[in-house]
């Protein structure tokens, strides 16, 4: 009985240290911008060490606030980026993608281990470029547009291709509306990511590029009538040469107005000339 009784409270014990400071808190944020990785539990006569990984990179003294940083550690990566406040925490400035790692902080004078942070930094998004894609157009069945068929002709589509450089930990994507097309993600970051799309020249559905990482998006709206013009001889216009176009038809119609206005006056005039001749004359 008694036996069981131990049993129970070591593994009691044990629980409480997996699901309680032990446990791993994931941070996530955006290169270049600066992190707070929050202590809890300690003490006034606590002596505060921070590992990344194995290696020592800062400690603290909570009770005279004394502390010290080691630039030379983890091969001088974190040299006048590391600050210390006065509970312990730790303040990463400038983050780059190599601080992501595993972070622990402990008490070397209770020899107690604090917490555990997972920090991961992600590069900023490129933002990705639609092209129009001349060396390939086909009317396979993969077309995404709606209104495409597999006896579709290749003179009535347009091939696209969206690119963006590979910063890692990325998926590039194609939507039309809010419904996922396709996806590609490359680990390898010396192949950039190209994603090909077919659609109809007259195709009036919303599409859309996006890339992604966990945190973040980066979206370009593809613009059908610009990149795939129904006709040769046919223009698009955007949205500042439509005000140019529309300001212009502005400008003939006032003048039509002006020239109609001009010359009923003339006539009215004419007419009573004509008829002051006329009384003169009798």
């Amino acid at each position: 009985m008694i036996g069981t009784f131990l049993f129970f409270c070591l593994c009691s014990w044990s629980l409480a240290g997996v699901f309680g400071v032990d446990a791993v808190q994931s941070v996530s944020v955006t290169e270049g911008d600066s992190v707070t990785l929050n202590v809890t539990d300690i003490q006034i006569n606590d002596k505060i060490e921070w590992r990344f990984g194995q290696i020592l990179i800062a400690e603290i003294n909570i009770k005279n606030k004394k502390s010290t940083f080691y630039n030379d550690s983890a091969g001088g990566r974190f040299r006048d980026r590391l600050k210390l406040d006065q509970t312990g925490s730790l303040i990463i400035t400038n983050t780059r993608t190599t601080d992501s790692e595993l972070y622990t902080v402990t008490s070397s004078t209770r020899n107690t281990l604090l917490n555990t942070f997972n920090l991961s930094v992600f590069a900023h998004l490129p933002v990705p470029v639609i092209t129009r894609d001349f060396s390939h157009c086909s009317s396979s069945s993969t077309s995404s547009s709606s209104s495409s068929s597999s006896s579709s002709s290749s003179s009535s589509c347009c091939s696209l291709l969206c690119s963006v450089l590979n910063v890692g930990d990325v998926t590039l994507s194609w939507y039309k509306g809010n419904s996922l097309l396709s996806s590609i993600s490359v680990s390898d970051l010396s192949i950039s990511l190209s994603l090909p799309l077919e659609v109809d020249y007259q195709d009036k559905n919303t599409y859309s590029c996006v890339i992604n990482n966990p945190i973040r998006n980066q979206t370009t709206h593809l613009n059908i009538c610009q990149l795939c013009p129904p006709c040769a001889d046919c223009r698009c216009f955007g949205f500042t040469e439509a005000v140019i176009q529309l300001a212009l038809s502005a400008l003939v119609g006032v003048a039509g107005v002006g020239v109609l206005v001009y010359e009923f006056r003339s006539s009215l005039q004419q007419k009573k000339r004509e008829k002051t001749s006329t009384s003169n004359t009798d």
